[in-house]
């Protein structure tokens, strides 16, 4: 199906979840309102997702919240009852969002390639993204832009904060230091580096380069702990603001940083969206596929070593997108390799704070 794009009034975009993808998105939403001025666009997301998306302009929100069941369906149903979209980017192939996908009216109905779709996303598509190999996954979803015929990428992000989540993270800055963000949790514990591992990254820090360190992250009892851990285990005094921020704040807290530390998570991709330098801690996933976009030179990827002595398995025969999630998958990321890309963080920009 041949789509032209003088004809494209309205898109609705189908992302549910979660952090790290949702940022993946906002690149292509930049790109369609640069190709297509007078577009309107709207946004089926998730709630939480939303939080951090909220004010995005040139975007028409409605939120869906699965802790509903049925219910969910049922409003997403009722309020996009009399409007059908000129075109549905159906970006997720969850059956969760394959369901809502049912709900929504449109003349052309894009989604992925054969080999990416999963649990019925095919139905009700009549056009699919190019199949393409081993792509990141911002980079697959800027197919969705190529099918409509826009093929010079945008890559900004967009975020909006207030001027009062401003003020509130500039008291966590220290603006004689190089500020320094640890977000160590990830959505798997299996994912995460190990606490005394991060104390010695900011023993480091500190003594070699005054920094100041800021801990982070979500409010959950493990988070939580997880900081306190790694603040006890550390020689010097850090900043932690774990469980008492936002995500409008954090990513404003990100804008004002010089640097961010995280293993795959959504935290990484919000740094990666302040356009913060971020340093990616990859053994679980690659980062080739999900490593901060912008700054690719700064992950430390040590998937494919995971694959051949944890698995005993060629990279190569792991499906692309697959994960390692085994005891022990992350000490193959050593204190001197993360070490080495902090000094090419600093060293390259000695005498210079943000």
């Amino acid at each position: 199906m041949t789509i032209k794009i003088s004809k494209i009034k309205s898109i609705c975009i189908l992302r549910l979840s979660a952090i790290g993808d949702v940022t993946h998105v906002l690149p292509v939403v930049a790109t369609l309102q640069k190709a297509i001025p007078d577009i309107k666009i709207t946004w089926v997301i998730g709630q939480f997702e939303y939080k951090l998306l909220e004010g995005l302009k040139g975007v028409d929100f409605i939120l869906f919240d699965k802790r509903q069941g049925r219910i969910a369906y049922k409003k997403l149903k009722n309020q996009l009852s009399n409007i059908t979209f000129d075109v549905l980017l159906h970006m997720q192939y969850s059956f969760r969002a394959n369901r809502a996908a049912w709900k929504i009216k449109a003349k052309t109905r894009v989604g992925f390639d054969k080999k990416r779709s999963r649990e019925l996303h095919g139905l009700m598509l009549n056009k699919r993204i190019q199949a393409v190999e081993k792509q990141h996954v911002l980079d697959s979803f800027m197919e969705f832009a190529k099918a409509l015929g826009v093929n010079e990428p945008v890559y900004q992000w967009n975020i909006t904060t207030s001027k009062a989540d401003q003020q509130i993270v500039k008291q966590f800055i220290n603006p004689e230091k190089r500020n320094v963000i640890i977000s160590p949790c990830s959505s798997n514990k299996l994912r995460n580096w190990s606490n005394e591992n991060y104390a010695q990254i900011i023993n480091y820090m500190c003594e070699t380069y005054g920094a100041h360190v800021i801990l982070c992250g979500g409010p959950s009892a493990y988070e939580i702990e997880t900081a306190e851990e790694i603040e006890n285990f550390s020689n010097h005094p850090v900043t932690n603001i774990t469980g008492k921020d936002t995500l409008k704040q954090l990513f404003a807290l990100m804008r004002l940083a010089d640097l961010v530390i995280s293993p795959d998570s959504g935290p990484m991709h919000i740094a990666n969206a302040a356009q913060t330098p971020v340093i990616g801690l990859h053994a679980a996933t690659t980062a080739v596929r999900s490593g901060a976009y912008s700054y690719p030179e700064l992950a430390i990827d040590c998937f494919e070593q995971a694959a051949i002595q944890i698995l005993k398995k060629s990279p190569d025969k792991i499906r692309w997108g697959g994960q390692i999630i085994q005891e022990g998958v992350m000490d193959l990321i050593t204190v001197d390799k993360v070490k080495e890309k902090i000094d090419v963080v600093f060293k390259s920009n000695p005498d210079t704070f943000r």
